[in-house]
């Protein structure tokens, strides 16, 4: 399965100068589906996931990783109904993430085809390159996961990924990884 981290070095070589940028660092204190996930460990989630399964299928797995890592960078607390209705939320937060990841990054047409249309079909907005399939896919098992409860077996919650992702980063709890 996806989650035992075996493809991690190539991964982490695609992601690696993604990974110190500010704004993706910030995503450790938002939330995302269910407590104990942050908007980056979600990301990271998604991230590996489309890496390992684009890889497999001969696609552009480098781009997957990127643009999965970013999907999310909408840099807001979604769960404050204050900024925002749910469904302006569900509808316009690809286009905020684009919108970010393009001020931060160079990001390829692919890249940004895959953050436009992760909410497809929800925003109607179809996709353009297979890639961009399986991050939205590879993002619906995340949540779906995230939101049962159900972790990868061999990596423990609430923070589970590869130790060596974390050189980046203090986590959002103000504890560093040991």
């Amino acid at each position: 399965m996806f989650w035992k981290f075996k493809e991690n070095a190539a991964w982490l070589a695609c992601i690696s100068d993604l990974l110190p940028d500010e704004a993706v660092q910030s995503m450790k204190s938002l939330p995302q589906h269910r407590r104990g996930f942050s908007c980056y460990h979600h990301s990271l989630l998604v991230s590996y996931a489309s890496f390992v399964l684009c890889r497999r299928l001969g696609w552009r797995a480098k781009e997957a990783a990127r643009g999965a890592l970013l999907h999310d960078l909408y840099l807001y607390d979604w769960t404050d109904r204050s900024l925002h209705t749910g469904r302006a939320h569900v509808m316009n937060h690809p286009r905020w993430a684009l919108e970010n990841a393009n001020a931060r990054f160079l990001l390829t047409k692919r890249e940004q085809d895959i953050i436009a249309t992760h909410m497809f079909p929800v925003t109607l907005t179809p996709y353009h390159y297979l890639e961009s399939f399986a991050v939205s896919t590879m993002d619906k098992v995340c949540a779906v996961m995230e939101l049962l409860g159900i972790l990868p077996e061999t990596v423990p919650a609430p923070y589970a990924l590869p130790q060596n992702v974390y050189a980046y980063q203090e986590l959002s709890l103000g504890r560093a990884i040991s």
